[in-house]
């Protein structure tokens, strides 16, 4: 499998080299050449295989010769060691519970993929040493933290912005030490985002630096997200009603691979991209017009993004033809108020704690539900005790630390103030 790059001007490279260099050298993001269905009787039979076989059957393609399939296999085995549960909410509304990972967070499927595949490729060609360099709006700090802590040949590097994530996050990606540092910056994600990009740009730092990614720009944290849509298609009780998704979106790489697995032949009528009030999406389906801003600080962090990457592969999915585009996607905002409206009133009605983020996938899927009759299933991205100061206050409940969190909580926090990507830069040069 040979992989492109979006801006069409750097040459195509494999999975290992996608893997390892992150962003092209075209300042593109990388997809693949080709996106081949699966068979029908996959999808037929899809209840009797366990999930690493369902995962392994969805992402083998996408690595085909890089690893070989015992390897991948065991990739998949120790990505894969927590369950992915759909619990029904209301009629016809169900969530799909993606914190029961290391982190408690969606990104924990990614991290750890990502992480195992790069240490394969470091250990057949005994390399440099790689250093991943990753901006977090909240989860992908600690789940990348998580997942390549304690790897040979591998340092990692990320920037959060300072005052902008839960207490939960911070202490998740600034206490694990080992191979780990945490540049606390002073800014927005976006901010982070840009510093980031610039770096994988700077001429200097490429000589002297082996850098990639490990935000969902890397196609080892996106692809694996596809893993999600399969899990939930299983567990299904009503495989012939229509089936929609809705999925709380800041960067759009989780929403763009469960775009992937429909590619692959997932039945899914349409998928609904609910946003905070960071409505760059919204306002591009409803405008024709990609208009990116600022971003603005809300309770739910991780989707305060306000020029999400992912959204040119979405439009490369389908050919940038809206109207093609617009038969497979809707996408709605709501508001920090609306947010805690829909918590209580899912803790009230159904006894379930959402957290912000899922809360927003909730509105996006009551929205539509309203005027289409389907089944469907947002996604619960992370667990709600990494938004104690939102949620607890909202529903009026004290929530106990699960063990993951436990392990954490009372640990120092060590980062390093940055405000400029000079100073980013200077980091990287020195250590």
């Amino acid at each position: 499998m040979n992989f492109y790059s979006l801006n069409k001007i750097a040459p195509n490279v494999s999975f290992k080299d996608a893997v390892i260099k992150g962003l092209a050298t075209d300042k593109g993001l990388y997809f693949p050449k080709k996106i081949k269905p699966l068979v029908k009787g996959f999808f037929n039979n899809l209840s009797y295989f366990s999930n690493e076989e369902i995962a392994f059957e969805v992402i083998k393609q996408f690595v085909a010769g890089e690893i070989p399939e015992a390897d991948l296999k065991e990739i998949i085995r120790e990505t894969l060691s927590f369950d992915f549960p759909v619990v029904p909410i209301e009629e016809n509304i169900s969530t799909l519970e993606l914190f029961h990972g290391p982190t408690m967070a969606f990104k924990d499927v990614g991290a750890r993929f990502m992480a195992r595949c790069l240490g394969y490729f470091n250990k057949q060609e005994n390399t440099t040493k790689v250093t991943v360099l990753v901006a977090t709006s909240g989860d992908t700090g600690g789940a990348v933290a998580s997942g390549f802590l304690g790897v040979k040949g591998v340092d990692v590097v990320i920037l959060y912005p300072s005052g902008k994530v839960s207490d939960v996050q911070e202490k998740q990606l600034t206490t694990l030490g080992q191979n780990i540092t945490a540049l606390e910056v002073n800014g927005t994600f976006d901010d982070c985002q840009a510093m980031v990009k610039k770096a994988f740009l700077d001429t200097d730092l490429i000589a002297n630096k082996n850098l990639t990614s490990a935000n969902s720009i890397n196609v080892a944290r996106w692809l694996p997200q596809m893993f999600y849509f399969f899990f939930a298609y299983k567990q299904l009780k009503n495989k012939k009603k229509e089936l929609v998704f809705s999925i709380p979106s800041g960067n759009f790489g989780n929403i763009c691979a469960g775009m992937m697995a429909q590619k692959l032949g997932l039945p899914v009528k349409q998928f609904i991209a609910s946003t905070n009030v960071n409505d760059i999406v919204p306002n591009y389906l409803e405008t024709g017009i990609y208009t990116p801003k600022p971003s603005k600080q809300t309770i739910s962090n991780a989707m305060d993004v306000g020029d999400p990457s992912n959204f040119v592969r979405i439009l490369e999915i389908y050919k940038n033809d809206d109207a093609e585009l617009k038969k497979h996607l809707t996408s709605y905002s709501f508001t920090d108020d609306e947010t805690r409206e829909a918590m209580k009133s899912i803790k009230d009605n159904s006894n379930y704690i959402a957290d912000p983020h899922g809360a927003v996938g909730y509105l996006g899927l009551k929205k539509y539900l309203a005027t289409n009759n389907a089944q469907g299933i947002f996604l619960e991205t992370a667990h709600p005790v990494k938004f104690l100061d939102v949620v607890e206050p909202v529903i009026n409940e004290t929530i106990e630390f699960p063990p993951q969190i436990n392990g954490v909580i009372d640990k120092e926090k060590v980062s390093i103030p940055i405000s400029t990507y000079e100073e980013l830069k200077q980091f990287l040069l020195n250590s």
